[in-house]
């Protein structure tokens, strides 16, 4: 069965999308791989790999492909919150969200999916989340503002009971900790903020939106694309599109599904 449903908003684009089998077989070898790698390089980061000045830069190496995998972990997840990582089965992708998630940093899912579909019914206007209306084109306050809305009292005591055994029980020396476990998962904060959030809903003069989305995407070629955020940089064909899993995601902007955007290097309309 093949789908080519669209959100309001958009110019009808012809897009059609794998039958659900197909979609839900990719999502999940692709879930596989992604989490796969991410889990297995931080058990061996943590319980295998002996940190020491010999071997930094290629701890670093490790860290910044973790940093990398951390990202395509949420973008799996998000597209559990859309039902688009197992159609034919969504429960099947929530389960899996509802563990990468509780895994990353302590993270609940039904409170992450409330507020991604919040995002989506409002972007880029008050009571959006992921927006700071006070700070709409100030990417330092808006982080600090994404971060402590989302960071809360719940992955505090996760992460720091995930520290906690690491450092006093299993006797992985702090630095290791810090650099392996503490910073992909800040970095990553950071990459799918700039790259998921900040660059396509901020209001910066002279790059305004094409439609009430309140969304532009860029103007990357595929490979550069899947290494900034696995192509949520695609991002108002994502949101004309929310059907549309994060694989797909260049054949909808080939599609033209992003039709008159006005890409980050040159928009069409102001921001108002």
């Amino acid at each position: 069965m093949l789908s080519s449903s669209v959100s309001p908003g958009m110019t009808q684009q012809p897009l059609l999308l794998p039958s659900q089998a197909v979609q839900g077989t990719v999502g999940l070898l692709l879930a596989i791989l992604i989490a796969g790698g991410w889990l297995g390089i931080h058990a061996f980061a943590m319980f295998v790999f002996e940190l020491s000045w010999q071997n930094l830069p290629f701890a670093i190496a490790i860290a910044l492909l973790q940093c990398w995998l951390s990202v395509g972990v949420f973008i799996v997840c998000h597209d559990a919150m859309h039902g688009t990582l197992v159609p034919s089965n969504p429960k099947l992708g929530e389960g899996i969200a509802t563990v990468l998630l509780f895994l990353y940093a302590g993270f609940g899912w039904k409170d992450l999916r409330e507020a991604h579909h919040t995002h989506h019914r409002l972007a880029g206007h008050a009571g959006d989340p992921d927006f700071d209306e006070h700070n709409p084109d100030n990417f330092a306050a808006w982080y600090v503002t994404f971060f402590k809305r989302y960071f809360g009292l719940q992955s505090f005591l996760f992460v720091h009971l995930v520290v906690a055994v690491y450092w006093l029980v299993i006797g992985i020396p702090m630095v290791q900790i810090v650099l392996l476990y503490g910073a992909p998962a800040l970095l990553s904060s950071l990459q799918l903020f700039y790259f998921g959030t900040y660059r396509p809903h901020a209001h910066i003069a002279g790059k305004g939106f094409a439609d009430d989305h309140n969304a532009r995407s860029e103007r990357f070629g595929t490979l550069i694309s899947l290494a900034t955020c696995f192509h949520f940089g695609y991002h108002l064909e994502h949101h004309r599109r929310p059907d549309v899993p994060w694989w797909a995601l260049p054949v909808a902007r080939k599609a033209g599904v992003g039709a008159g955007i006005g890409d980050t290097a040159g928009e069409t309309r102001g921001s108002a």
